[in-house]
Protein backbone atom coordinates (compact mmCIF):
# COMPACT_ATOMS: atom_id res chain seq x y z
CA UNK A 1 0.00 0.00 0.00
CA UNK A 2 3.10 2.54 0.80
CA UNK A 3 4.48 1.72 -3.14
CA UNK A 4 1.28 2.59 -4.42
CA UNK A 5 0.79 5.55 -2.51
CA UNK A 6 -2.95 4.29 -0.82
CA UNK A 7 -1.98 3.82 2.49
CA UNK A 8 -4.44 6.20 3.52
CA UNK A 9 -7.26 4.95 1.84
CA UNK A 10 -6.61 1.29 2.71
CA UNK A 11 -6.79 2.45 6.82
CA UNK A 12 -9.61 3.92 6.36
CA UNK A 13 -11.21 0.80 4.47
CA UNK A 14 -10.02 -1.31 7.22
CA UNK A 15 -11.11 1.11 10.38
CA UNK A 16 -14.73 1.30 8.28
CA UNK A 17 -14.43 -2.26 8.03
CA UNK A 18 -13.98 -3.21 11.75
CA UNK A 19 -16.96 -0.46 12.34
CA UNK A 20 -19.33 -2.52 10.34
CA UNK A 21 -18.45 -5.75 12.39
CA UNK A 22 -18.06 -3.79 15.84
CA UNK A 23 -22.36 -2.65 15.24
CA UNK A 24 -23.40 -5.87 13.76
CA UNK A 25 -21.43 -7.57 16.73
CA UNK A 26 -24.44 -6.67 19.04
CA UNK A 27 -27.81 -7.80 17.27
CA UNK A 28 -25.69 -10.24 14.64
CA UNK A 29 -22.88 -12.07 16.16
CA UNK A 30 -23.44 -14.77 13.52
CA UNK A 31 -23.19 -12.80 10.48
CA UNK A 32 -20.42 -9.89 11.87
CA UNK A 33 -17.74 -11.58 10.91
CA UNK A 34 -19.08 -11.51 7.24
CA UNK A 35 -18.77 -7.59 7.48
CA UNK A 36 -14.68 -8.13 8.01
CA UNK A 37 -12.42 -7.30 4.83
CA UNK A 38 -10.53 -9.61 3.40
CA UNK A 39 -7.82 -8.36 4.41
CA UNK A 40 -7.39 -8.69 7.97
CA UNK A 41 -6.06 -11.86 9.05
CA UNK A 42 -8.54 -13.68 10.35
CA UNK A 43 -8.33 -16.49 12.67
CA UNK A 44 -10.46 -19.88 12.67
CA UNK A 45 -9.87 -23.57 13.63
CA UNK A 46 -10.38 -26.48 11.65
CA UNK A 47 -11.18 -29.72 12.53
CA UNK A 48 -10.37 -32.55 9.86
CA UNK A 49 -10.21 -36.29 10.02
CA UNK A 50 -7.03 -38.19 8.03
CA UNK A 51 -9.19 -38.45 5.11
CA UNK A 52 -10.21 -34.88 4.68
CA UNK A 53 -6.74 -33.63 6.27
CA UNK A 54 -4.67 -35.50 3.34
CA UNK A 55 -7.49 -34.52 0.60
CA UNK A 56 -6.63 -31.20 1.65
CA UNK A 57 -3.20 -31.29 1.94
CA UNK A 58 -1.94 -32.97 -1.25
CA UNK A 59 -4.15 -30.60 -3.36
CA UNK A 60 -3.51 -27.46 -1.71
CA UNK A 61 0.31 -27.66 -1.73
CA UNK A 62 0.34 -28.25 -5.46
CA UNK A 63 2.92 -26.61 -7.35
CA UNK A 64 0.30 -24.65 -8.99
CA UNK A 65 -1.23 -23.68 -5.63
CA UNK A 66 -1.11 -19.89 -3.83
CA UNK A 67 1.79 -19.56 -2.11
CA UNK A 68 -0.02 -18.45 1.12
CA UNK A 69 -2.29 -21.40 1.37
CA UNK A 70 0.73 -23.41 0.31
CA UNK A 71 2.41 -22.24 3.01
CA UNK A 72 -0.32 -22.47 5.54
CA UNK A 73 -0.56 -26.56 4.11
CA UNK A 74 2.45 -27.08 4.31
CA UNK A 75 2.86 -26.02 7.89
CA UNK A 76 -0.27 -27.91 8.96
CA UNK A 77 1.47 -31.38 7.74
CA UNK A 78 4.82 -30.44 9.77
CA UNK A 79 2.18 -30.37 12.53
CA UNK A 80 0.63 -33.44 11.88
CA UNK A 81 3.62 -35.13 12.11
CA UNK A 82 5.80 -33.54 14.69
CA UNK A 83 3.25 -31.56 17.13
CA UNK A 84 0.44 -34.18 17.14
CA UNK A 85 3.19 -37.05 16.76
CA UNK A 86 0.30 -39.01 14.25
CA UNK A 87 3.87 -39.58 11.57
CA UNK A 88 2.08 -42.51 10.14
CA UNK A 89 -0.84 -40.25 9.04
CA UNK A 90 1.91 -38.08 7.84
CA UNK A 91 3.49 -40.37 6.23
CA UNK A 92 0.77 -41.72 4.11
CA UNK A 93 0.10 -37.97 2.51
CA UNK A 94 2.67 -39.00 -0.43
CA UNK A 95 1.36 -36.36 -2.65
CA UNK A 96 2.26 -33.30 0.13
CA UNK A 97 4.99 -31.02 -1.74
CA UNK A 98 6.80 -28.86 0.01
CA UNK A 99 9.08 -27.36 -2.26
CA UNK A 100 8.87 -23.80 -3.18
CA UNK A 101 7.89 -22.18 -6.26
CA UNK A 102 8.70 -19.23 -8.56
CA UNK A 103 5.74 -17.90 -10.57
CA UNK A 104 3.39 -20.95 -9.23
CA UNK A 105 1.14 -21.02 -12.44
CA UNK A 106 3.73 -20.93 -15.07
CA UNK A 107 3.66 -24.36 -15.73
CA UNK A 108 0.31 -25.75 -15.60
CA UNK A 109 -0.51 -22.47 -17.96
CA UNK A 110 2.23 -23.79 -20.48
CA UNK A 111 0.80 -27.13 -20.85
CA UNK A 112 -3.01 -25.89 -21.15
CA UNK A 113 -1.48 -23.59 -23.95
CA UNK A 114 0.27 -26.72 -25.74
CA UNK A 115 -3.25 -28.89 -25.63
CA UNK A 116 -5.02 -25.35 -27.06
CA UNK A 117 -2.05 -24.89 -30.13
CA UNK A 118 -2.47 -29.19 -30.88
CA UNK A 119 -6.18 -28.87 -31.39
CA UNK A 120 -7.80 -28.81 -35.07
CA UNK A 121 -10.00 -26.27 -35.31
Amino acid sequence: MEAAGLVGPFEEAMARSAALHDALAGSFPAQAPYAVALAYRVRYAMQLNARAAMHLLELRTSPQGHPEYRQVCQEMHRLIADQAGHHAVAEMMRFVDHGTYDLERLEAERRAEARRSTRVP
